[in-house]
């Protein structure tokens, strides 16, 4: 006989970076299993310093990290943590990232421009990630930008199910707040069987986060719309969508998004908006001071779960959306 047999069997280890913990823990929950205990902490120059405290040699693990701000040093710890699991043995490594930070950044628009998204996929792969499981991408071709299996899971059904259980359906009219998010919206409206309008947005080319026109397209009078997007950074562009359908003549107005980015003067504006409803998921943590009776957050933890399951037990992920089909 040559070579050694092991009886050994498989190992799930769920590891977590700083960013947006309480979500790992929700997971972990899900899973019946705590998060791998971890040393991190930054040094007086701001490198980054990360130890697991129990082995990973020989173990399928899986690495939560969200993309909050300081998006960049959240990114920089999950690289590092990546290296460390690689250096430590892992049998294989499952970086889970709720939100893939630079998404909005797939292409070039204009000469010399970065594709970042594209770049991000590389750092993961380099720093030695196997997979990427991943929520509601800005766009579905980044899927392509990495060099391994992503599993691209959907909040639609959480969000859908949502409305539609406090909304009367007879009224619901789905609304796209720009060109880039029909096959979304028309997907909605399939779910719900609802009709469908788009708001047709204008941007300034040379001005970050800034739009000059809306114009809506679709019946929306005497309606109840809900605006859905993936993300909402500043709140400008959901907030114009949302006054030009009252401008139309809508009669109430709820706006869902996978992720609540909600920088800068996305308080301010969430707060003095027309809107009825905000409903986000747990993707990213919600700032302290948009805790607000309008504001309603969803949990992603129980998909997540389920597809970290599916994953280590060799299962298909897309079996847990066929529905959607």
């Amino acid at each position: 006989m040559t070579g050694i047999k092991t009886t050994g069997e498989k190992k799930l280890m769920l590891f977590s970076g700083r960013a947006h913990p309480e979500l790992a823990e929700e997971v972990a929950k899900q899973l019946g299993i705590g998060v791998v205990p971890t040393k991190a902490f930054d040094f007086a120059n701001g490198e980054i310093y990360v130890r697991f405290q129990e082995s990973a040699r020989g173990a399928d693990c899986f690495l939560m990290q969200s993309h909050t701000a300081p998006i960049n040093k959240w990114v920089m710890e999950q690289l590092i943590m990546i290296d460390a699991l690689k250096r430590a043995s892992a049998r294989s490594i499952t970086v889970i990232v709720p939100f893939y930070g630079y998404a909005r950044q797939d292409k070039k628009h204009r000469g010399r421009e970065p594709i970042s998204a594209r770049l991000m996929a590389d750092l993961f792969k380099t720093a030695g990630a196997d997979r990427i499981l991943t929520v509601d991408l800005h766009t579905d071709q980044i899927q392509g930008f990495f060099d391994g299996p992503v599993d691209h899971l959907f909040a639609l059904p959480l969000l859908a199910d949502y409305v539609g259980a406090k909304v009367d359906r007879d009224k619901l009219t789905v609304v796209s707040p720009d060109a880039g998010r029909v096959r979304v919206a028309d997907r909605w409206a399939d779910r719900l069987g609802a009709p469908l309008a788009i708001v047709h947005k204008r941007r300034d080319p040379d001005v970050a986060n800034q739009v000059t026109v809306h114009e809506v397209v679709g019946h929306v009078e005497g309606r109840v719309c809900v605006l859905v997007d993936d993300m909402i950074d500043t709140g400008g562009t959901i907030c114009a969508a949302a006054d030009a359908l009252f401008a139309n003549g809508a009669e109430d107005v709820i706006v869902t998004a996978t992720h609540g980015v909600l920088s800068g003067p996305a308080a301010d504006r969430l707060k003095n908006s027309k809107v009825s409803e905000f409903v986000f998921t747990n993707t990213l943590p919600t700032p302290g001071e948009l805790e607000l009776d309008k504001i309603t957050v969803l949990s992603m933890a129980p998909t997540i779960a389920r597809a970290v399951r599916e994953v280590f037990e060799d299962g298909s992920v897309t079996s847990l959306f066929d529905e959607q089909a």
